[in-house]
């Protein structure tokens, strides 16, 4: 097994058994009459969909008062929808309380630092650490799973919905006692929590876990280490409770796959869903695009990416995007023509094997209400529709690309805890945001049409030609060896500012900055020159940069660009090393786009990557999926012009065959079976 078929392997591959890819969306039928129901039933069919999520918001419906259940209307759902010849993923129901839950036990609703109590009349009005909420959610589990494991309908099991969407930190007296016991397990001896936290700091030493309490509201700022370690137990205890529910599963109807619907996105932070990966027997994920990006396409394809690493390159579900506008933004912008075709086989492209929405019939009431949907308030004499069944044709299509993988020359590590810590308070200055590297980096790939793997700070990395490290905060020395390690085997890696700095405890690497990554960049810093709102500096070849500045000396690199101007003029700004058969460049300030762009063609051309294809006109995207007889190059023109890319092969959804020159007018896709 190679090194990459090793990393691919790490998450589920459970797929559920659906013939060609999935389409569907989330299904409300509880919202809406028995007429509405039967109809609901002819234009799922009529518009190709397989598969839908069921019951996920359902709990008061199921269990009207504790103990007592109607199931009834539920029996007919899913026999319908079974005789359509529609599939389902069953949820488990738990993702919202019932009223009279809350009434009886008010001890389950979540608090915040500041002590405030989250109340019903939301959703996800429950503590995760709990014990009487687990018990009712294990409980409420229990009995849908004996009820529809022999179901003929039930295709995936749908667990709970976007856990930590709401609250993913609770600083209840019930998280209080969880996270006493995580950090025993962590750290086995108060003694070593009062090392790992630096307690002899502010005078909070520890004399037992029992004095320990979550990083509430205080007078000043919290200790960093025990924040960084309140945002890991939290997110492992959200999974925590994910296992509990799939455990039950797994014991009553083992042979249907279990799933929850991840948010993995620029925009979802305190989940670390790369250690969530092997409890999900397939990866499945929510996004939805954020109208105020002109390039809200970039964006989604960098989620999709990130959503392939987190399966391990396996295929994956898009449980939840949008038809067209949402409602929860300021702003909720309408997608444009083709933008629901394009968003969707953008998600293919990048290794989905299923296209699902919120939702299929667009509520009349309720705070989703304005959401878009497969079936808007207007009918199906709307554009809205139209495209819901064009999208089916379009996936019927699609089929012989099911199953196929995504190949990439090139990896870019996303850290979770590294986005916690970079994040946190105390700091140089305020104005780090991790998710902007991340981005800024990708989309300079994206825009050249070179495919990206993105990867966890614990992958092997052997076998790529360009990696690409921005702001890694937080790194233990066998990660930052495996950093090394690429490098010294041939690639190209790029380490970007304020990496290396502390190690998994958050203390800081003594001796000078960049910490971890010193020998391997050829540098060391004395000392950070935070830049001041709106101050910007000059380089030598007349680009910018803001946010960040550091006083480098080179221990072995050599300067590529310096500063021009300001306290650092004369200094080092980006340096590049020869590391072994590679080298590591190091970027210690914010470039601007053109800054950016200029490096980006030097690394690129450095390491020998190659676009998917070439002369890519500008806003064009493209990204082969598969390989050999089994190759499928997907092309979308996210422009107002025609365009003509290169290519060869069949298009499965016209049939016209190119041989050479792919024609794709504006707005529009290609998907070329390629030959």
């Amino acid at each position: 097994m190679t090194t990459r078929q090793a990393n691919e392997t790490t998450a589920g591959t459970r797929f559920p058994a659906v013939e060609g890819l999935a389409y569907g969306g989330d299904y409300n039928p509880e919202q809406w009459p028995l007429a509405t129901q039967v109809e609901d039933a002819e234009l799922m069919q009529q518009a190709g969909v397989n598969l839908v999520s069921v019951a996920i918001f359902s709990w008061a419906m199921l269990e009207p008062r504790e103990g007592q259940y109607d199931f009834g209307w539920l029996d007919e759902v899913m026999d319908r929808l079974h005789a359509a010849g529609i599939q389902v993923a069953l949820a488990t129901a738990t993702a919202s309380p019932p009223p009279w839950l809350t009434r009886y036990h008010p001890e389950i609703l979540p608090r915040l630092a500041d002590g405030t109590v989250l109340h019903q009349g939301g959703r996800q009005a429950y503590a995760v650490s709990s014990p009487v909420f687990r018990d009712y959610a294990v409980r409420m589990t229990r009995v849908m799973a004996e009820r529809y494991r022999n179901h003929p309908a039930v295709a995936l099991w749908h667990i709970d919905n976007e856990l930590g969407c709401h609250v993913p930190h609770d600083f209840s007296d019930h998280a209080a006692a969880a996270f006493r016991r995580w950090l025993e397990a962590r750290y086995g001896t108060v003694e070593a929590l009062n090392a790992a936290w630096g307690t002899a700091f502010w005078s909070q030493r520890y004399d037992s876990f029992d004095e320990v309490l979550p990083p509430r509201t205080a007078s000043g700022n919290a200790n960093p280490t025990q924040q960084l370690d309140f945002a890991r137990y939290s997110s492992d205890e959200l999974l925590v409770h994910y296992r509990a529910l799939r455990d039950v599963l797994r014991e009553v109807a083992p042979q249907v796959p279990t799933t929850t619907n991840l948010m993995l996105s620029t925009g979802t932070k305190w989940m670390d869903y790369f250690s969530w990966a092997q409890d999900l027997d397939v990866v499945a994920n929510d996004h939805y695009l954020l109208a105020h990006d002109p390039e809200g396409h970039v964006e989604l394809a960098f989620s999709a990416d990130l959503t392939r690493g987190v399966a391990g390159g396996n295929p994956w579900i898009l449980m939840e995007h949008s038809t067209s506008a949402v409602n929860w933004q300021p702003r909720n912008r309408t997608k444009g023509p083709g933008e629901m075709l394009r968003n969707s086989l953008s998600h293919v492209a990048r290794g989905a094997d299923a296209v699902m929405f919120f939702q299929w019939r667009q509520s009349a009431a309720g705070a989703e209400k304005f959401h878009s949907a497969m079936v808007p308030h207007a009918g199906t004499d709307t554009d809205v529709w139209r495209n819901t069944v064009a999208l089916g044709q379009a996936l019927r299509a699609l089929a012989p690309v099911k199953g196929s993988r995504v190949r990439a020359d090139v990896a870019l590590v996303f850290d979770y805890p590294s986005w916690w810590g970079a994040e946190l308070d105390s700091h140089p200055t305020h104005d780090i945001a991790y998710t902007q590297q991340v981005i800024a980096w990708y989309r300079q790939l994206w825009h050249r049409g070179i495919t990206v793997d993105i990867v966890p700070v614990g992958a092997d990395l052997t076998g790529y030609r360009l990696v690409v490290v921005p702001t890694l905060y937080t790194v233990t020395d066998a990660d930052a060896g495996r950093v090394a390690a690429a490098a010294h085997a041939g690639a190209t890696v790029l380490v970007t500012y304020f990496s290396g700095i502390v190690d998994e405890n958050d203390h800081v690497r003594l001796g000078g900055y960049p910490g971890a990554f010193r020998e391997l960049l050829g540098v060391r810093t004395e000392e950070f020159h935070a830049l001041q709102e709106g101050e910007r500096v000059t380089l030598d070849d007349a680009t910018t940069a803001d946010v960040w500045s550091e006083k480098i000396h080179l221990t072995g690199a050599t300067a590529v660009r310096s500063y021009a101007d300001g306290a650092l003029a004369g200094l080092p700004a980006v340096t590049r090393h020869d590391v072994g058969a590679g080298t590591a460049w190091y970027v210690a300030t914010r470039l601007d786009d053109e800054a950016t762009s200029r490096l980006t063609d030097a690394l690129v051309a450095e390491a020998g990557v190659r676009p998917t294809v070439e002369s890519l006109p500008t806003g064009v995207e493209v990204v082969r999926r598969g390989e050999g007889a089994n190759s499928f190059l997907f092309v979308l023109n996210h422009t107002a012009d025609n365009i003509i890319v290169p290519g060869r092969g069949t298009d499965l959804l016209t049939g016209t065959t190119y041989d050479g020159k792919v024609e794709v007018p504006a707005f529009a896709v290609a998907i070329l079976h390629e030959n």
